[in-house]
């Protein structure tokens, strides 16, 4: 049995039993850019391993017929092809940058079939998708091909959507916040540099943490990969999975050897189980 028929498997069955289990799937796990780059002749850009290509970065959650989406980015026509779903709940953003939310308008060929879809970010996000995608979010006139969408603002506060919370966690990609998300014994982490000590409380007792670590060197806006270990002690995590990689980072085969026994790369249609 390969890898992913048995987390078909397990999903399947834990399903049956109607035992909550979150199904995460990685839809990109590369930086801006992806991996590879356009023209960059770099060991992992060339790299015949799979697991070095990297869309940007997102993930799908999955908990029995609910489908959730974490930032869509200029490759999510191609991820959701990747996944074959045929209905998406909601769409979260984390923040305003291209590679995260590029992708908005490719929504519309899920609302066209199942009418509009709900999409949830902080205000200064919806206030960029406005002026950037007008035509989304358009009250009159609207172009009859475009994107059918339901807008709700994040506070910190919990929401829900149909049977599945969200816990919102500011934390600081350079000097502009954003959000990462936490639901049930899981939290996704994006663009991070840095956490106040009032957010990290809500990131404690979890089962899995997925968290950015873009590159060897130190970066302005990134946790690299020693700042990003460094944070990892301090949540305490059972497992942790990086994501948001540069080709800076190194090749897949040879990181994975050196990182702590419970903290792993992810890679593009890596999913992973939780109850």
């Amino acid at each position: 049995m390969t890898d992913s028929s048995f987390n078909i498997f397990v999903y399947s069955f834990f399903s049956y039993l109607n035992i909550i289990l979150l199904k995460i799937t990685f839809l990109g796990t590369g930086t801006s850019q992806g991996i590879p780059v356009i023209g960059c002749k770099h060991e992992v850009c060339i790299s015949e391993d799979p697991k070095d290509k990297r869309l940007r970065s997102s993930i799908l959650i999955q908990e029995k017929d609910t489908n959730v989406v974490i930032d869509c980015g200029p490759d999510f026509r191609q991820q959701m092809l990747r996944v074959d779903i045929d209905h998406l709940d909601a769409l979260l953003f984390t923040h305003i940058h291209a590679d995260h939310t590029a992708g908005i308008d490719d929504i519309r060929s899920f609302t066209l079939r199942q009418g509009s879809m709900k999409v949830y970010a902080k205000k200064d996000v919806l206030q960029n998708l406005q002026e950037r995608f007008a035509y989304i979010f358009a009250k009159e006139d609207r172009y009859e091909g475009a994107p059918s969408i339901d807008v709700f603002e994040v506070f910190d506060r919990k929401f829900t959507i149909k049977q599945i919370d969200f816990q919102p966690i500011e934390v600081l990609h350079g000097k502009l916040k954003i959000l990462g998300y936490r639901t049930n014994d899981f939290a996704y982490l994006t663009d991070v540099k840095t956490i106040e000590q009032e957010q990290l409380k809500k990131l404690q007792n979890l089962e899995v943490l997925v968290i950015n670590a873009l590159r060897i060197d130190w970066h302005p806006t990134h946790l690299n990969l020693e700042e990003a270990l460094s944070l990892i002690e301090k949540i305490k995590p059972k497992r942790c999975y990086f994501t948001h990689i540069s080709h800076m980072l190194g090749l897949h085969a040879e990181v994975s050897k050196i990182l702590p026994q419970n903290v792993f790369l992810a890679y593009d249609g890596l999913s992973i189980d939780l109850n």
